[in-house]
């Protein structure tokens, strides 16, 4: 069974539809002992840093990444969802620093591009790339953001994109993968990625 971490973030239904679409059964949850004890948690992401730390500390989210990890329980964090993972952000929330849950000791910063928010398809650098993200090289994926982290994960598979500058666009360790872009809203090539994840469940 495939949870989804109901937070108050904005992309829950459309994650559901796509780990249905792998034939999974899916439950959309905010219950503690649901989200730790699933086969595979998604923690979507939509919206400001610091109101999606807000609602992820207001049904423990956090204590559930923290438990899932130490249990060996694998998590699927999406955009914002991927941000969290991170100590903190430069995303300010009420003029103050939100800090994230920290799995990771990297800041998620501002891009430094033209144009923001980086809004559209956007090709990822996948040649070496394994797991979830395996057999994936030259595909586009959509994106939606103004930040994001720059400063590579070490021990973990780390997956770029380049818009103005370079930056990650998902990361995956034996535990936990995570996408800065939406693979929900990325077509076939998202689905995959969903579909690869599920299947190492």
């Amino acid at each position: 069974m495939i949870a989804i971490l109901d937070y108050g973030s904005g992309n829950i239904r459309s994650a559901q539809r796509a780990c249905e679409k792998t034939g999974a059964k899916v439950v959309i949850t905010s219950d503690y002992q649901t989200a730790v004890k699933a086969d595979g948690l998604v923690i979507p992401g939509v919206g400001a840093f610091g109101a999606c730390m807000k609602g992820l500390r207001a049904v423990k989210g956090d204590q559930v990444i923290k438990e899932r990890l130490e249990l060996g329980r694998k998590i699927l964090g999406i955009c914002v969802g991927m941000q969290v993972l991170f100590a903190e952000s430069d995303e300010l929330f009420n003029g103050e620093r939100i800090t994230g849950v920290g799995v990771f000791p990297q800041k998620v910063e501002k891009l430094t591009a033209p144009v923001l928010p980086h809004i559209g398809w956007s090709e990822i650098e996948t040649d070496k790339a394994t797991g979830s993200f395996a057999e994936l090289g030259g595909e586009r994926f959509y994106f939606v953001h103004s930040y994001a982290v720059k400063s590579k994960v070490s021990g973990a598979t780390n997956i770029s994109c380049n818009y103005g500058e370079s930056f990650i666009a998902a990361i995956e360790t034996d535990l936990i993968t995570a996408t800065q872009f939406h693979p929900e809203k990325s077509g076939v090539a998202g689905l995959k990625v969903v579909s690869n994840w599920v299947d190492s469940l």
